[in-house]
């Protein structure tokens, strides 16, 4: 009868390790768990965090596009306008003199030489 109670306290306290190890390891599921719950808040956060960045990011390539596209971040210097301006009215006034060349009905106007081809310099050999 010793031998049983002997072996029955053996039981016992190995029961009461087994019960032990087991809390320990639910403590450490739970912790595990609580880890990767965190973890995967902090990346959606971070995920939503790029995509407001990216969706930023194209908004202001399309405001730069449409920018560019207008022109209206072309401010010219005034004096360009002016040589601009002038320039385009000097070809209307001589374009009735040069219609006619341009139709291929006669040839350039007097006091336009004959255009000669523009010779090409060779450049040096490469090293």
């Amino acid at each position: 009868m010793a031998s049983f109670l002997a072996q029955e306290d053996q039981l016992a306290k190995r029961h009461e390790e087994i019960l032990s190890q087991r809390l320990v390891l639910l403590q450490q599921m739970a912790n595990h768990q609580g880890d990767k719950e965190a973890e995967k808040t902090w990346q959606m956060q971070e995920a939503d965090a790029a995509h407001k960045r990216n969706v930023a990011l194209l908004n202001d390539i399309e405001a730069a596009g449409k920018k560019l596209q207008s022109r209206d971040h072309l401010l010219l210097h005034p004096d360009t306008v002016n040589l601009e301006t002038l320039y385009w009215a000097k070809v209307e006034e001589s374009f009735p003199k040069w219609e006619p060349f341009f139709l291929g009905r006669t040839q350039a106007p007097l006091g336009v030489g004959k255009i000669k081809p523009i010779k090409q310099t060779t450049s040096s050999p490469r090293k």
